[in-house]
């Protein structure tokens, strides 16, 4: 059996495309108790309710027509976000040269914490700034938003 977040990106995707969207991530993620079923899009220019209406309203019809999640869950469509998680070679590549926050799981020169340019990513390890931080020391990657 497909792990549930690759059946739901394969429902997705042709309904985020046909409304100009790009599906930038699936989670499928328990918090507090309750299941929770996170399509995140994007889009140039960003994405607005509309969009994400366009796509809730058939992902939903679809997901109840194929039924690849067993029991009850919230199925919530949003904006990937500024701040955006990095977690696939795509986001990756989309995202090089852009600034960025990496958390680390040690800290690195008394840090567990950089922000500065992805400057690389190879199998799973990530560059900023030249830097090289490789994959099991890597908590998460986020797009930086300075305000």
């Amino acid at each position: 059996m497909a792990k549930v977040t690759d059946a739901v990106a394969g429902l997705a995707q042709p309904i985020v495309e046909r409304t100009g969207c790009v599906l930038w991530d699936v989670e499928y993620v328990k918090e507090a108790g309750e299941w929770f079923l996170r399509v995140y899009i994007d889009r140039t220019g960003g994405v607005d309710l509309d969009c994400c209406e366009a796509v809730s309203r058939p992902l939903s019809d679809a997901l109840d027509e194929a039924d690849p999640i067993p029991g009850s869950y919230t199925l919530e469509v949003s904006s990937a976000g500024l701040d955006r998680a990095l977690k696939k070679p795509d986001h990756f590549a989309a995202c090089m040269g852009r600034q960025v926050d990496v958390k680390l799981y040690r800290p690195v020169d008394g840090s567990k914490e950089r922000t500065g340019v992805l400057t690389g990513f190879e199998d799973g390890a990530v560059s900023v700034d030249g830097v090289r931080f490789e994959k099991k020391d890597v908590a998460q990657v986020r797009l930086h938003v300075e305000f």
